[in-house]
């Protein structure tokens, strides 16, 4: 059934789409976007618990979906089954569930959300426009994206409230 919706997503390929396809998913390539974004917004005070929000929860992520999961499940992904389908981007080289891309993606724009509604619906659109991209590019399953989006949304939430209760034991110390 997967297999089904991949080869229809690849009914819709265009030569005008693909090259955008390819550049969406790059922002999610070993979290490189989401570690800048989260770095930028560590470094000012204002948006301070915001940018340690987003990097714990990219390093949580990267050791429970890299580290653990796709070890465990070993997925091959569709590429790998079907070696016939041309590839846009290079073929990856490590399991395929859960999608590190569609994780990291969501840990942070859930991260941003809690912190501004308006710039986490954004990113949040911007998120689940990687994980399409990832299926759209025949590199992983529709689960693998689903799995990556309910995991990463659970970690920035943990994230969240941890950060927040920190924060909460953290003032009542100073008064």
């Amino acid at each position: 059934m997967e297999f089904t919706f991949l080869y229809w997503l690849l009914s819709l390929h265009r030569p005008w789409l693909d090259p955008v396809m390819v550049a969406v998913t790059f922002l999610g390539e070993a979290g490189w976007f989401w570690i800048l974004t989260g770095t930028v917004l560590a470094c000012c005070q204002k948006t301070r618990d915001l940018g340690f929000a987003i990097l714990i929860s990219l390093a949580v992520g990267a050791v429970i979906g890299n580290c653990v999961l796709k070890p465990v499940f070993h997925r091959q992904r569709p590429c790998w089954i079907d070696t016939g389908v041309i590839l846009l981007v290079s073929s990856p080289t490590d399991f395929s569930f859960p999608s590190g891309h569609t994780l990291a993606s969501f840990e942070a724009a859930v991260s941003i959300l809690f912190y501004n509604r308006k710039w986490g619906v954004a990113f949040l659109a911007l998120a689940s426009f990687i994980g399409f991209s990832r299926l759209y590019l025949f590199v992983h399953f529709p689960t693998d994206v689903l799995a990556g989006a309910l995991l990463g949304t659970g970690i920035a939430v943990a994230v969240h409230f941890l950060i927040k209760k920190l924060n909460q034991k953290s003032s009542q110390k100073t008064t």
